[in-house]
């Protein structure tokens, strides 16, 4: 069995931060999100495992490699351009030939990992099995229709409500998918849609195997979603303190401090994560807060927020919360008390609040 994750795609509703890195390595407790998904399929036993790659492609095999670090065999394909999930399927059958394969959107996590699924397609060996989880929103994913335990229809992001079980971005197929996706026709995104090659299984008469997951899925594709994931993330660590921690200093809870990274007169509420060589100076670092490598806080609270490797926060007057903050970025008070910050921030920005 072969893997496949989708890490192509442009990340709009990340910006400005997609504008300068692949949103798949952007960090969720301190590791590329990308990451988690390649943990999951090794942990399956996959050890071939293709990567559909498109713009960012360079930042992804730089971050990524041969994939000897995870034991696994990592082979790129190139999309020219997004034209949909069913189309990345598509062009990576010269990589997959005849074998079934799980395919990982790159951007999403799963808390349970994915090694009983496998093993479920693998005993039963249908020609599709969907992963399902219940969501408030149904109109913004694609669904699937249920009767008497089967899959019966799927639509994508339906205008009109069919059921609220939205298919989790981990898919299951056997080799009868290459028929089905050559067989589809574009939708009105001008995209060749997974749910459009699925429910072509379907309507061929093949066992498309749905799966109730258990547990929480993030598409971490908006803000909101990677704070959630990295707050679930950072639940699951145990304390680990590996830096230097000063007397004045207190540690609370289930906090990671990274070699190399330094405490002093501050307060670190976890659940939390300290990068090696970060600088925490009369600062306070609240819960589900993940602070990159050398990045500083200095003379300032944060809590509930991401900051990526070689940023500063200096001199704040309130609390920063809720922040996804970019690498290299400088944020730093010249005298002024506004109530409250909130920032989302790409790569080498500069903020400077003034009095």
């Amino acid at each position: 069995m072969k893997g496949l994750i989708l890490s192509g795609g442009k990340g709009t509703r990340l910006r400005p931060l997609t504008y300068t890195s692949a949103k798949q390595l952007v960090p969720v407790a301190n590791k590329p999100v990308l990451f988690y998904g390649i943990e999951a399929i090794a942990e399956a036993g996959i050890r071939d495992i293709g990567i559909v790659v498109g713009d960012t492609q360079a930042e992804i095999r730089a971050a990524v490699g041969d994939g000897s670090r995870w034991g696994v065999r990592i082979e790129y394909i190139v999309q020219d351009a997004p034209r949909g999930l069913a189309h990345a399927v598509k062009i990576s059958q010269p990589f997959i030939g005849d074998e079934p394969f799980v395919m990982y959107l790159g951007d999403n996590l799963l808390n349970q990992g994915i090694t009983k699924f496998v093993r479920e397609f693998d005993e039963q060996k249908p020609a599709a099995q969907i992963l399902l989880t219940r969501v408030p929103d149904p109109e913004m994913f694609g669904v699937a229709q249920l009767e008497n335990g089967k899959v019966v229809r799927l639509v994508e992001k339906p205008k009109q409500p069919i059921g609220d079980l939205a298919l989790v971005g981990v898919y299951m197929f056997g080799p009868q998918v290459f028929e089905s996706v050559n067989r589809i026709k574009p939708s009105f995104r001008n995209e060749l849609e997974i749910t459009d090659a699925i429910q072509d299984l379907i309507d061929r008469g093949l066992t498309v195997r749905p799966h109730i997951v258990d547990g929480w899925w993030k598409d971490t594709g908006k803000l909101e979603d990677m704070l959630e994931a990295n707050r679930l993330i950072l639940e699951t660590f145990d304390r680990r303190i590996d830096g230097t921690v000063d007397a004045e200093s207190r540690i609370e809870g289930k906090v990671v401090i990274e070699k190399g990274a330094a405490v002093q007169q501050s307060v670190i509420r976890g659940p939390a994560i300290i990068g090696r060589g970060a600088r925490i100076v009369h600062a306070y670092v609240g819960p589900f807060t993940s602070i990159g490598n050398d990045v500083e806080i200095k003379d300032s609270e944060i809590e509930h927020s991401i900051v990526l490797e070689g940023s500063s926060v200096r001199d704040l007057a309130n609390r920063v919360i809720d922040s996804l903050i970019g690498k290299n970025v400088r944020i730093y008070r010249e005298p002024v008390k506004p109530s409250a910050y909130r920032f989302m921030l790409g790569d080498n920005s500069e903020v400077g609040i003034r009095w």
